[in-house]
């Protein structure tokens, strides 16, 4: 494995060890190097390792087994995936991102706990208006923490895979044709994830994205 300097930042380390995986160094399900490996092979310290394999977890290449190590979960090429994503129309974004929104409600109003909501109510609050770059980052903290709540750590990393799509389909409803969900939707979904009801979670989730759907489908017969 070629080294890298230690200003490098993590993405360039991560960038490294991908570039091993998909040259299949190590097979699916494949125990990494330990961390004191890793380091040595890069040159860079123990956290750029950490950061770097937090990376490539998030993308869908490696998992961590607690008290075990990092094993290689994927040698596809992942961000092949995101480019084909990318280029897919706003609908079909709009639909796959409804898909994990859904499923992450649904989960997380049957394990979601008292702090789960408390926090909810709290990044709902921070969200307030759509004023530009920082409110897409208060709005997908919102939704991330949905998706932490449904306590299933693959839907959270592929939530995380996305994170950069999903932000986008956010900046998408802040321009004049398509609406932004308010406040009041995003209330119904916390207060549905509340009651413990998952097919209410399913439908308050639903109902925030409904008027986004039809606006696009008004858009492409136009």
């Amino acid at each position: 494995m070629q080294t890298i300097s230690k200003t490098s930042l993590a993405e360039t380390a991560a960038q490294a060890i991908r570039a091993e995986i998909l040259s299949r160094r190590w097979a699916v399900g494949e125990k990494l190097p330990n961390e004191a490996t890793l380091c040595a092979m890069l040159s860079v310290s123990r956290g750029t390792v950490r950061e770097a394999v937090r990376v490539l977890v998030s993308q869908g290449y490696l998992e961590t087994r607690q008290g075990s190590g990092t094993y290689v979960l994927s040698v596809a090429d992942a961000a092949g995936l995101l480019v084909m994503a990318r280029r897919a129309g706003l609908r079909d974004q709009f639909e796959t991102r409804l898909a994990l929104d859904t499923e992450a409600a649904r989960l997380a109003a049957i394990r979601h706990d008292a702090a789960d909501i408390a926090k909810l109510r709290v990044l709902l609050a921070a969200r307030g208006p759509s004023d530009g770059a920082d409110f897409i980052a208060r709005d997908l903290a919102f939704h991330r923490a949905v998706v932490a709540a449904s306590r299933n750590s693959v839907l959270i990393g592929m939530y995380d895979f996305f994170a950069t799509l999903i932000a986008e389909t956010i900046a998408a409803t802040l321009g004049a044709d398509l609406p932004e969900p308010d406040a009041a939707a995003h209330a119904a979904i916390i207060d549905a994830i509340a009651t413990g009801r998952p097919d209410a979670a399913d439908a308050a989730v639903r109902a925030l994205t409904a008027p986004v759907l039809s606006a696009l489908d008004r858009l492409l017969l136009s």
